[in-house]
């Protein structure tokens, strides 16, 4: 052993409390693991929020439909790269859809995140677009033209009756999307649920828990980006929809609490004998991440400000904006430390339920946070390209509200 990996071994043998078996001084998931939860829930949260339009008919939702779902898509396509950097040979990932293992919930995800993004996101999106799409490859120059056409597979029908099949395509895909969404986190929750040997992870509420909170980031990071496109683009928010859309967030969040809570109280009325050692992680490890960032900053606190906006009748336009935002952001802030408590937090106790390790984050490497940041931004810059080269408003729509501006401003 070299000096330098028995000093560091050294240094994380001191920071261990109680006895611990030899094989668990090293934490086989980083953080870069916990970003794997967190960009799945953005992706369901999103997509329900944009089922909002199509199934439920909330006409105040429409403003956000078409960014939820390029959120969506951005965030879906990156969401399987911490699993790939994690794997020692991430050039043969494809084994595992060639290979099908029915008895691995890992092997089995493969299919789901398959079928959500190929037959469900990416057909809503084309229909949603398909006819903005015809219309732009008509209107753009080369090469911007053949890259149009060939996103809209090279149709030119925009009839009536084609436009009245788009519309029922997308409802029908919307109704078959919403429990793939659901299926989709509530399966990444499963998996950790389904690990019968950590007792911080077996739970049956765990798929509702991951479930409730993955709408719930979802629905802030909408939010967070319809304010910042708006504001860049300098145009005017629709308080119709920010206040609709705060009030689903808002209810999702108390859900979400109420889950959390009640997954906590069964836990200590079984008492079973790892209530002990799960007793001093979360008072020890984990009470900044617990009970000061995911409880205090990203429940309580957010809690607390969407009420003050939405019951104070003397507060303007702007302070509410502020006012969303920071509930928001304090809300995204909250669910990654979720994401880490369960991730990380798993990992912490001995199998003896006698000792407590302590996680030493990287900087640099293929797990380390440097790496993290950069899957975490990737989705964003992603979601900048589709913003730039799809309208977020439909071309018809946008077109009416110019023609609207121009003979009121001639008046």
């Amino acid at each position: 052993m070299n000096p330098e990996t028995a000093a560091g071994l050294y240094e994380l043998l001191e920071q261990v409390t109680g006895y611990i078996y030899p094989n668990e001084i090293e934490i086989h998931w980083s953080i870069l693991i916990v970003a794997y939860p967190y960009l799945t829930g953005l992706v369901a949260g999103a997509f329900i929020l944009a089922s909002l339009v199509k199934v439920f008919n909330v006409k105040e939702v429409q403003p956000v439909y078409r960014l939820s779902l390029l959120t969506a898509l951005a965030f879906l396509l990156v969401a399987p790269m911490p699993l790939l950097l994690h794997l020692g040979r991430p050039e043969r990932f494809y084994e595992i859809l060639l290979t099908p293992n029915p008895t691995s919930a890992m092997a089995m995800f493969g299919f789901v995140y398959a079928w959500y993004l190929m037959g469900v996101l990416l057909l809503e999106i084309w229909f949603e677009f398909r006819r903005d799409l015809v219309v732009l490859a008509q209107q753009a120059r080369p090469p911007l033209r053949w890259l149009y056409a060939a996103l809209s597979l090279f149709s030119k029908d925009i009839s009536d009756g084609a436009l009245a099949f788009d519309r029922k395509a997308i409802r029908a895909i919307t109704v078959i999307g919403i429990p793939s969404a659901f299926l989709l986190h509530g399966y990444v929750g499963f998996i950790f649920g389904s690990v019968k040997a950590n007792p911080w992870w077996s739970s049956v509420l765990m798929p509702l828990v991951f479930l409730m909170s993955a709408i719930v980031s979802g629905i802030a990071l909408v939010v967070f980006l319809y304010m910042v496109l708006t504001a860049l683009r300098r145009q005017p928010i629709d308080m119709a929809c920010l206040d609709k859309v705060t009030s689903y967030l808002f209810y999702a969040v108390i859900v979400d609490f109420s889950l959390e809570a009640l997954d906590f109280i069964h836990r200590l009325y079984e008492s079973e004998e790892s209530v002990g050692i799960l007793a001093k992680l979360i008072t020890d490890k984990l009470f900044m991440s617990l009970f000061v960032l995911q409880i205090l900053l990203g429940m309580f606190i957010p809690l607390g400000i969407l009420v003050l906006a939405k019951s104070s009748r003397r507060f303007n336009d702007d302070l509410r904006k502020l006012l969303y935002f920071t509930a928001v952001i304090l809300i995204q802030l909250g669910i990654f430390a979720t994401r880490w408590n369960v991730v990380i937090g798993g990992q912490l106790f001995s199998k003896s339920f006698r000792g407590l390790m302590t996680y030493k984050m990287e900087v640099m490497g293929i797990e380390g946070l440097a790496v993290t940041i950069v899957v975490l931004v990737l989705p964003f810059v992603i979601l900048a390209a589709f913003v730039r080269l799809l309208p977020t408003q439909r071309l018809a729509e946008r077109e009416a509200a110019g023609a609207a501006a121009l003979s009121g401003g001639s008046r």
